[in-house]
């Protein structure tokens, strides 16, 4: 055998053991018509021989059988030496030839189904392990590594990009188209381990969960090394701003997907934004969705990610109307979610202003086609039932790392929930502290919500200080015409001073709602007590940055 360069390398032995056995046939026809020696696996060689395409079993290459129900057949030197040979290495050349070995030029492999064996609602622990593949990742990352003389093929998209460079090379492969399969082939096998390390991550997660009683607090734990895997939904026209790129990816292996979790039924792109604002506007829709035996149906409606308006009623339309009525300046070019199907009466109303997005578990008919003669108009359904599953943890990016939580799905710790004040909350009073509350968790901090019982009526959003968010909230009731006497007022976090929360006792507010645990907390209380205001703390904190 003697030593090639890398550019001149032509291909002579191929070696293909696939799952997905798209293109298949026609691509290994193409290779035995050009004289390339084919080697194949179990199913695969079957597949071919019934094709009438000549081919050479593994164990004829090993002198070794195909053991263990097949989970033992390409691990072994005759065929892991012939993938990772340095042909350009005279040790490498002779140690060939002392053994017998031939290399290999290409490999084409796609692994065992894990990712759709574990989209299978009846797929079992016991089929799981079992669609974890061994061999192949191997045989793809000694491919790779030496993509300078092994070619490997992962992706049945690229087996016309090999039969042209066949054609175009006289039998070889560019370096260059090498390199980019190798990089092609890392990727793949990284999303694969991806997708293994996050189911036995989870469900080691689920049995720690299962054993201790303590559900104050997330049962989710973080393991020592984080990994997860991404594939690319779609890609979208730009970032937060047009300067930026930006794609949809979506967890694999999690069972839910964004296109899962969310429908478009009409309108132009969605923008990153508009993916933004939508997860937002139906997580909160969902807070109350949870709550409806109580107040009814409830529509939201959001900007920039922060509520602007929330309202709860036993008809649709009225729900809207009161959350509209929170802000209808912020309103216009807003995102809109309903926890109840659209009906034509709640959507020729909605259609009277500008809205960016309308979400909803499913929309009339008649109001389908309403709101379809605005062709920017972007019209979605939502699963909540997929929503509430979907996400357990949070990624940030941050220069030089990562932050991840798990997800904020507590509401209160209900053992700590207390009052502390003199005056207890009336009926209604607790009624509108809970209203307010679930509206808080989702508002930006420094957060501050006036609300009664059935609807949103200030909110004040992102402040630096809680003072300004309570003033923001106030005037932004005042100038809607909303009176603020007698209602309920809640804030994310604990009042550090008793100035924020006097701002909204001066506003109107007769209770309100915090976590509590600032130094000033007795400061505080007394404050309340001196004004005759009902005040409940939580125990938890909904910072959301």
């Amino acid at each position: 055998m003697s030593q090639l360069q890398p550019s001149t390398h032509i291909i002579r032995r191929a070696l293909i053991s696939v799952s997905d056995k798209t293109g298949i046939l026609e691509f290994a026809k193409s290779l035995a018509e050009r004289g390339i020696e084919i080697v194949s696996t179990g199913g695969t060689a079957q597949t071919l021989r019934e094709a009438g395409i000549p081919v050479m079993s593994v164990s004829d290459v090993t002198h070794f059988p195909e053991i263990l129900d097949g989970r033992v057949k390409t691990l072994h030197p005759a065929i892991h030496a012939g993938l990772l040979a340095v042909l350009d290495e005279k040790s490498h050349i002779h140690q060939l030839e002392a053994n017998m070995i031939q290399s290999i030029d290409l490999v084409v492999v796609n692994l065992y189904p894990f990712e759709q064996t574990l989209a299978k609602p009846s797929a079992t622990h016991a089929d799981i392990i079992e669609n974890i593949d061994i061999g192949g990742p191997a045989m793809i990352r000694a491919s790779a590594k030496n993509y300078r003389w092994t070619a490997i093929v992962t992706n049945p998209a690229r087996y016309a990009d090999i039969l042209n460079s066949l054609n175009a090379s006289n039998g070889g492969i560019s370096e260059e188209l090498r390199f980019e399969l190798a990089a092609e082939a890392f990727q793949h096998t990284a999303y694969y381990d991806g997708m293994v390390a996050a189911y036995f991550t989870k469900k080691s997660s689920n049995m720690k969960s299962s054993n201790t009683s303590n559900h104050a607090t997330s049962s989710v734990s973080l393991p020592e090394t984080f990994s997860f895997a991404l594939r690319k939904e779609q890609d979208l026209r730009y970032g937060e701003n047009p300067h930026q790129q930006a794609g949809l990816y979506k967890i694999s292996g999690s069972g839910v997907t964004y296109n899962g979790v969310f429908t478009q039924l009409h309108g132009k792109e969605l923008s990153y934004n508009n993916i933004l604002d939508i997860d937002a506007t139906a997580k909160l829709a969902l807070e109350f969705l949870e709550w409806k035996d109580i107040v009814g149906e409830t529509a939201v409606i959001i900007k920039h990610t922060n509520p602007c308006g929330v309202g709860s009623a036993p008809r649709l339309m009225d729900a809207y109307r009161k959350a509209y009525a929170c802000d209808t300046t912020s309103a216009f070019g807003g995102i809109i979610a309903l926890t109840a199907t659209l009906d034509f009466e709640t959507a020729k109303v909605i259609d009277e202003i500008f809205t960016e997005v309308v979400i909803a578990p499913a929309f009339a008919p008649d109001a389908l086609e309403l709101l379809q003669q605005k062709k920017n108009r972007r019209l979605m359904t939502v699963n909540f039932d997929a929503l509430k599953t979907a996400q357990m943890l949070e990624v940030k990016a941050i220069a030089g790392g990562m932050l991840v939580q798990s997800s904020d799905a507590l509401l209160w710790n209900a053992a700590e929930k207390r009052t502390v004040t003199k005056r207890t909350p009336t009926n209604d009073e607790e009624r509108a502290l809970e209203y307010a509350w679930r509206i808080a968790k989702h508002v930006k901090s420094n957060a501050i919500v006036y609300a009664a019982a059935d609807r949103a009526l200030g909110i004040g959003a992102g402040q630096m200080s809680r003072l300004d968010s309570a003033i923001i909230a106030a005037r932004k009731a005042e100038r809607a015409g909303i009176s603020l006497q007698g209602c309920a007022v809640a804030s994310d976090a604990f009042f550090p001073f008793a100035d924020g929360l006097l701002e909204a006792v001066q506003a109107g507010a007769s209770a309100v709602i915090q976590p509590g645990g600032s130094v000033r907390d007795e400061e505080v209380i007394a404050a309340a007590d001196e004004k005759n205001i009902a005040m409940v703390l939580t125990g938890v904190r909904h910072f959301k940055h």
